[in-house]
């Protein structure tokens, strides 16, 4: 049977990203994501929802993501749905879903666009651009056979 399992997600990170090593020096970070959705309910009311989800990446994404990212920081994700069960320090059995980021993306957000150049557009429509309005070069007229004295020769 089939199986498809990938995700992709765009998010502010909800805590710095949290470095560790594995026994084999292999570096993971593990940080939190919050995806907010915007909806308009059945009288009219806008109305915000935010999913919390826990993310994980290794390796050289992971010391990437630990050196540029800080709280509050936009990242979009792809990655697949992972599945972690453990026993706590009572006894009892956990689990928990996270993602593993495969791959990540730099979002521009607006604390990014602190040092970036203002768009004089902003807020505004762009200008429509102004095309090269010459007139068409003139043809001469198409002279219809044996107008000019020519006979017409069929084919």
């Amino acid at each position: 049977m089939p199986s498809f399992n990938k995700v992709i997600l765009m998010g502010n990170l909800t805590r710095d990203p949290q470095l560790s090593y594995l026994p084999s020096q292999t570096p993971v970070v593990e940080l939190g994501l919050a995806v907010n959705r915007k909806y308009c309910t059945n009288d009219g009311q806008t109305r915000e929802d935010v999913c919390f989800i826990d993310c994980r990446a290794m390796g050289k994404q992971a010391e990437t993501i630990n050196q540029y990212f800080k709280k509050g920081t936009p990242i979009l994700i792809d990655g697949r749905l992972d599945f972690d069960q453990w026993e706590d320090q009572a006894g009892n059995k956990r689990s928990k879903h996270r993602v593993f980021i495969e791959r990540f993306s730099f979002v521009s957000g607006q604390e990014n666009q602190q040092n970036q150049p203002s768009n004089p557009y902003q807020g505004k429509p762009y200008p429509k651009p102004q095309y090269n309005q010459q007139p068409p070069v003139q043809q001469p007229p198409m002279q219809q056979p044996g107008s000019d004295g020519e006979e017409e020769i069929p084919f």
